[in-house]
């Protein structure tokens, strides 16, 4: 099917979804869980297909996997969007106005919404049940790593919407090619928005090359500063979680920001990561702090670059600071502003904290990998995003919303 009339049938396609009633819609969406997890045999094959073409030690190669708990997970994730009350048809103001005209806003899909993303097959279920739930039709751009899995998790949902009755083209994946992506970004009159996720170069790549409206889900170079008076057994497991979790994922923790007065206590909060051979990239004084304690191996002496990098990898930097104002100027450097955490006992510097740190999501005394849809009682999510206009941080149903203007009169006319 050539690109614009793939184009023209997802728009026509989405002016049929006001009509299908919120209750239909999360019976699809149940059914889509149940059917991921009844054909996980099917998704799995196709998903080791791309896994035999990439690297392992490829940091995408964890992103591309899926495994059995993996799909598990999706379909809970998709159930929990079900579960979800519409976001759609809220009244978000109302008034009268003096001359009688009943002036209404109420929340409206954006029509179609275009999504271009790397190697993260779990992206085309969360998308599709959020673009779903919020009214929207979608149009998926994978990227080649992971051409066999979308494939198969498309045919799955295309069955299902089969069954529905519904018309398949409220979803559809293009060719994993660059000229389904120059399609796509130059797709004015049938895409209404456009949300890239992945790297930095490929969000760099369609804000600059798209000619509609984007949403940019930014890189995660997360930070954690210990400050002078943080506890070391609770940042110890938070520095862990946010680091081991998943080292894949936007919200891994990148760089340990440590007060210089606690120096002493850097060898217990880093020593867990030597279980999963974390490296680390420690300034001057953290690495004299470090070099007894943690295996030489593993610990490595910072460079410029090492500030600044999202690793997704077993690996992060430290960097040593005289005060906690010097913390600040250290993330407002290098951050992405997506999740930013301080650990600390002192409730006015985390306070001074939250309200100085600009990012996405900030955190006192919880390990940024709690930066997700899901977590935040979302249901799932469509991307973190970095920016501030429409929408800022983990974006699901609400986001995925705009709004109009309903007057309602009795004949009223202006002077």
């Amino acid at each position: 099917m050539e690109l614009n009339a793939i184009f023209k049938a997802v728009q026509k396609a989405s002016f049929t979804l006001p009509m299908l009633g919120d209750e239909t819609i999360n019976e699809i969406l149940k059914r889509v869980a149940q059917t991921a997890i009844e054909q996980t045999p099917y998704i799995l094959a196709e998903n080791e297909k791309d896994l035999a073409r990439m690297d392992k030690n490829d940091p995408k190669y964890d992103r591309l996997l899926l495994t059995a708990d993996r799909i598990e997970a999706i379909a809970r994730d998709m159930r929990n969007v079900a579960l979800l009350p519409s976001p759609l048809g809220k009244v978000k103001s109302q008034e009268i106005r003096p001359n009688g005209i009943q002036i209404t806003r109420i929340t409206v899909p954006f029509g179609v919404i275009g999504i271009i993303y790397e190697a993260r097959p779990n992206v085309s279920f969360d998308v599709f049940s959020l673009c779903l739930k919020s009214g929207n039709a979608c149009i998926l751009k994978g990227g080649s790593d992971a051409a066999y899995s979308n494939l198969a998790i498309i045919n799955v949902i295309h069955s299902v919407l089969k069954e529905f009755g519904v018309d398949r083209h409220v979803v559809e994946l293009l060719p994993a090619t660059r000229e389904a992506t120059s399609a796509l970004l130059n797709a004015v009159d049938y895409v209404d928005l456009l949300i890239p996720r992945g790297s930095s170069n490929l969000i760099n790549f369609v804000r600059e090359n798209a000619r509609i409206p984007v949403i940019e889900t930014g890189a995660g170079i997360c930070h954690t500063y210990f400050d002078e008076w943080g506890e070391v057994e609770k940042g110890a497991a938070i520095v862990y979680n946010a680091k081991t979790r998943r080292v894949s994922v936007c919200n891994a923790l990148d760089c340990l920001i440590i007060h210089k007065n606690r120096l002493s206590d850097l060898g217990k909060i880093c020593a867990k990561l030597q279980e999963k051979e974390v490296i680390i990239h420690a300034d001057p004084l953290a690495y004299e702090a470090l070099k007894e304690s943690y295996p030489a191996v593993l610990l490595k002496r910072a460079t410029a670059e090492s500030f600044g990098t999202e690793f997704l990898a077993y690996e992060m930097a430290v960097k040593t600071v005289e005060n906690f104002e010097e913390a600040l100027e250290a993330i407002r450097e290098n951050s992405s502003k997506h999740s930013e955490c301080i650990i600390t006992e002192n409730m006015q510097n985390a306070a001074r904290f939250t309200k100085l740190i600009d990012a996405a999501c900030v955190y006192t005394n919880v390990s940024t990998a709690f930066t997700d849809g899901a977590q935040f009682g979302l249901g799932a999510e469509i991307g973190i995003s970095t920016q501030k206009l429409h929408a800022r941080g983990p974006m699901a149903l609400e986001e995925l919303t705009s709004y109009k203007w309903v007057i309602v009169g009795e004949g009223q006319i202006r002077n």
